[in-house]
């Protein structure tokens, strides 16, 4: 299967802090793929380094073409989209405004926006009910399905999503890995950053471990049939 993503040798840091270190991995077409790991392993800071979000060493490829460093305008005009840890929504604003900021490199196509705005509104059918509602006013759970249905505004050709079960309830977690499932069915290549990793392993084809800033382990979630199986991989 060919490589959606290629990532080789990816360093970075905050000032004199090596945050990243030879990161290497790759995301296949059509691939979920689980980037696991404790606060502190670079995790987030693995997301912002693939959209040039911090300064960087190394290569990132996308589909075979370079991805420009420190410029993630460019990145997200080649497809790849993050989903922040925190969300990152325009709480003053509302559902509707949301989405439309997602779209912004459309530049007045109404058609596309539309075809875009009824997969989103189709996949989470309660943002459809709260189009007009001031997206602040709404629960966690709900903000996290805008910030999600905002990246997919931006017809990602990658999604990555940083946390995306942070500060939920497990049945409203569920619901969102489920829509993940469903779009990574549909062909979707999609990056997921999480702490939770039985409920990661569920989806994900393969797995990396992350520990201090480098990649500890690939995992085959075929081979984790429980706590203690995974208890080895993080302890090497």
């Amino acid at each position: 299967m060919a490589a959606a993503l290629e990532v080789e040798g990816l360093s970075a840091r905050y000032g004199h802090v090596e945050a990243l270190r030879h990161v290497d991995l790759h995301v296949d077409d059509g691939e979920l793929v689980a980037i696991l790991g404790p606060n502190g392993a670079g995790k987030s800071t693995l997301m912002r380094a693939l959209l040039g979000l911090v300064p960087t060493e190394g290569q990132v490829r996308f589909c075979g073409r370079a991805v420009p460093r420190r410029n993630p305008v460019a990145a997200t005009a080649l497809g790849l989209i993050l989903v922040p840890e925190g969300r990152g929504i325009f709480a003053p604003m509302t559902v509707a405004e949301n989405l439309e900021l997602g779209a912004y490199l459309l530049k007045g196509n109404q058609a596309e926006f539309t075809r875009r705005q009824d997969r989103v509104l189709t996949l989470f059918p309660r943002l459809k009910e709260r189009l007009a509602q001031v997206a602040g006013s709404m629960s966690g759970g709900e903000q996290q399905m805008l910030a999600i249905g905002r990246a997919l505004m931006a017809d990602p050709k990658i999604l990555l999503l940083d946390e995306p079960s942070l500060g939920l309830a497990p049945r409203v977690v569920e619901e969102i890995l489920e829509k993940l499932g469903d779009l990574n069915r549909s062909g979707l290549p999609i990056i997921l950053v999480e702490q939770k990793a039985p409920l990661a392993l569920k989806l994900a084809r393969r797995a990396y471990l992350m520990s201090v800033g480098s990649i500890a382990a690939e995992i085959d979630p075929r081979h984790v049939k429980s706590h203690d199986d995974l208890a080895r991989f993080y302890l090497g």
